[in-house]
């Protein structure tokens, strides 16, 4: 339990420099530069869902809470977050390479990743652009839902909305990180193992744990051969760190939180089926 309780307080502390710059952004943008600044940033949405992916695809937890954030107050659009979401690689990317996998092999997981990512943002830009137009809760909306003294500064506002994320995201991790403790990985793959459409619908499951525990898990799994390439490129896209923990707690409306999930999981589970079959019809 002494490891279970110091995972969840490093996972907490890695976070914190992208949770405080995250919020010192947001401050500054609604302090100094208002709504002209903020709808110069969202009229460049269209090329989001490429930097999204892009971005999400350095291997830390912190991209996926800071697009939380900003997706929280408008600053990016839906598209952009998912393909964030869908391209973090959290920590797969250091475990595949401490684990010596072939090269080959990590830059098509990578490419596969940044690849979804920009086509379901993109694809999902363009019908919520077509169809309807996302409702605005901007930045200082977010501040007044916390009830946090964002006319104290800007510094004081982003150090005071950084420390509660930090402390929500510590109690979350412990939770998680105590029930993987007890479960175990041996288990989790033994239920996913050689299961063609199973695979892909549990081990998307296991990566939205909400923090980089899932990504570990499913990685390892992978690297162990306990799953198959399919299952766990369907993980790896659904494991979007603490995004959709920080999502929920930010965003308030919560059947949109629940919506977005629901289409993070299910494009998971469609790729890795897809995928598992494409490679299944050539081997």
């Amino acid at each position: 339990m002494i490891d279970v309780c110091l995972d969840a307080v490093l996972d907490t502390l890695k976070l914190l420099p992208f949770l405080f710059l995250t919020y010192l952004v947001m401050e500054y943008l609604e302090h100094k530069t208002g709504e002209k600044t903020e709808r110069m940033i969202r009229k460049a949405g269209y090329f989001g869902p490429f930097i999204g992916s892009l971005l999400g695809a350095f291997p830390q937890c912190g991209f996926s809470a800071a697009a939380s954030n900003l997706y929280a107050g408008r600053v990016i659009t839906l598209g952009s977050l998912l393909a964030i979401y869908l391209s973090t690689s959290d920590e797969m990317l250091p475990i595949l390479i401490s684990e010596k996998a072939p090269v080959k092999t990590i830059g098509l997981i990578l490419l596969g990743k940044i690849l979804t990512g920009m086509i379901v943002g993109a694809a999902v830009d363009a019908i919520v652009g077509k169809f309807g137009k996302q409702e605005h809760e901007h930045i200082h909306e977010i501040c007044e839902h916390d009830h946090c003294h964002c006319e104290e500064g800007i510094l004081k506002s982003a150090l005071h909305h950084t420390v509660q994320i930090a402390f929500y995201i510590f109690l979350i991790g412990l939770a998680l990180n105590t029930l993987l403790h007890f479960v175990g990985e041996d288990v989790l793959g033994s239920i996913i193992l050689n299961r063609p459409i199973l695979g892909p619908v549990l081990a998307s499951l296991v990566g939205l744990i909400p923090n980089c525990a899932g990504s570990v898990v499913i990685t390892q799994l992978y690297l162990t051969n306990v799953i198959s390439t399919g299952a766990a490129f369907a993980g790896l896209l659904t494991g979007s760190g603490v995004g959709l923990l920080i999502l929920f707690r930010v965003n308030h409306d919560r059947k949109e939180n629940f919506r977005i999930l629901a289409l993070l999981y299910g494009i998971g589970v469609v790729v890795g089926i897809l995928l598992e079959g494409i490679l299944r019809a050539i081997a």
